[in-house]
């Protein structure tokens, strides 16, 4: 039989007879990796025995009303929507040393104490180094937890088989091969149809899969975007792994929102749950410090208190710097033109820094006038008035916007000690009975709000300016 050969690219998966420089479909350089070609049909009829289902009226479809695994992590739960879905697929990503074997064996051990067998599949560690690491998190005394050093999926489907586990974790999906396929494990062909055989296993036996998939240097999974489309829910850790925090986030969830985030503290025993994000991120503000402001975020159903700091200085290179780290830069350039615009402030050649403290991104447009107060706070040199959190959108004409849910970051801001909220004015209608301690601002545009924040009033018309 003669093998013929394609050329894939190692980003997206786009093949070509020859070999290309550059990819067509997703623009990478030097992606182009040749590989062995076999059928499709030869390929289909290997995995024939895991389509046995025949089809039903969705009437008849009977849904089990408890039918979500409670990992015993509260922070997972809330992210994967409630639990682990029986027959779902879980890919869960993230760069190296962030957490992500961690937390698969501080999973296995909340749910074998709950007497649910877990087969735990190591392509990268022995049995032996897994056990170590395992003692560590305090998970090695586990009756039903089997452990397997593996890497061919054969073999793998075969223990799964035999097993009948409620819950396999793939550590990782790179290292895994189908013998069935020539090329080297971690390439496209390997990876793309090993996550399809292993997805199939799931539906049809209604075991639920971790896979584990490495992070490339431009931060996206390693191997085809395909491997995202295949699987049921996607969950990035984010974080510095020289920070203590990680944060892991639903990119994907056909099962619950994409909006929830779980917060994870990296200790000698494994990854701590925490419980108040709101007080972690705020413990080590500085007082008396411009260019620092607080507000109120949203992420799914949970408000989360940032601190926003901001640094302005002079440029000395004749060509002033935006650098943003964990908010979105071209939103920055956005509501400093409106700065310079509306407001008159000389920003043009000042280098301006913004950055959210404890490694949070922000996407929530609620948090604008929080940045515009920072910056014309740390250039400027005034501080804020103490104890207060700001909340609203800025449009281009300087207007203040309303934001959703502002009842909820309000009593999360309350219940830290905050003593002011200035807030749109359109959103303050809606909460003239809000009965609390904290102190209601309403404004209408971003030069009322920087007038009550830092005292602002333009004299005669004049621009300000460091000077």
């Amino acid at each position: 039989m003669k093998i013929k050969t394609v050329f894939s690219c190692q980003s997206c998966g786009y093949q070509s007879p020859k070999w290309l420089g550059r990819c067509p479909d997703c623009n990478k350089w030097n992606s182009f990796v040749e590989e062995d070609y076999s059928s499709s049909s030869i390929k289909g009829k290997e995995r024939s025995c895991l389509y046995k289902d025949e089809p039903v009226l969705l009437k008849d479809v009977e849904v089990e009303e408890d039918g979500r695994l409670k990992t015993g992590i509260i922070e997972l739960d809330r992210v994967l929507g409630g639990g682990i879905v029986k027959g779902s697929v879980v890919l869960i990503g993230g760069d190296p040393g962030v957490g992500k074997s961690t937390i698969s064996l501080q999973v296995s051990a909340q749910l074998t104490s709950q007497g649910i067998t877990v087969l735990y599949v190591s392509g990268e560690e022995s049995v032996a180094q897994t056990k170590l690491r395992a003692k560590r998190l305090g998970s090695h005394e586990s009756s039903h937890l089997y452990i397997v050093n593996q890497t061919d999926l054969s073999l793998i489907v075969e223990y799964i088989k035999k097993l009948k586990p409620k819950v396999v974790i793939i550590d990782s999906i790179q290292v895994v091969f189908d013998p069935g396929i020539s090329s080297s494990s971690g390439s496209v062909s390997q990876v793309r149809e090993c996550a399809g055989i292993l997805t199939q296993l799931a539906k049809t036996s209604g075991t639920s899969i971790f896979i584990i998939g490495h992070v490339t240097k431009e931060g996206t999974l390693a191997g085809p975007r395909v491997l995202e489309h295949i699987v049921d829910t996607v969950l990035y850790f984010e974080g510095d792994r020289f920070s203590i925090y990680r944060i892991l986030r639903a990119v994907k969830n056909r099962f619950g929102s994409t909006n929830e985030i779980g917060v994870f503290e990296m200790g000698t025993g494994g990854l701590n749950e925490v419980k108040n994000p709101s007080e972690i991120f705020l413990s080590e503000r500085p007082h008396d410090v411009s260019g620092s402001v607080v507000t109120s975020i949203l992420e799914g159903t949970r408000p989360l208190l940032v601190e926003i700091q901001s640094l302005v200085s002079r440029s000395s290179f004749g060509y002033a710097r935006r650098r943003s780290q964990g908010f979105d830069y071209n939103r920055l350039s956005l509501l400093v033109a409106v700065l310079e615009k509306r407001i008159g402030l000389a920003l043009e050649a000042e280098d301006i820094f913004v950055n959210v403290a404890g490694g949070i991104k922000i996407e929530d447009p609620a948090a604008d006038l929080a940045v515009a107060v920072a910056v014309a706070s740390a250039f400027r040199e005034q501080l804020v008035i103490p104890q207060a959190v700001v909340l609203g959108e800025v449009g281009l004409a300087g207007e203040i916007r309303s934001i959703s849910q502002a009842a909820l970051r309000i009593n999360e801001a309350e219940k830290l000690g905050f003593k002011h909220c200035i807030l749109p004015r359109n959103n303050y209608r809606n909460l003239k009975d809000h009965k609390g301690d904290i102190e209601l601002i309403p404004v209408a545009t971003l030069k009322e709000g920087l007038d009550i924040v830092l005292g602002f009033s333009s004299k005669d018309g004049k621009a300000y300016s460091s000077g």
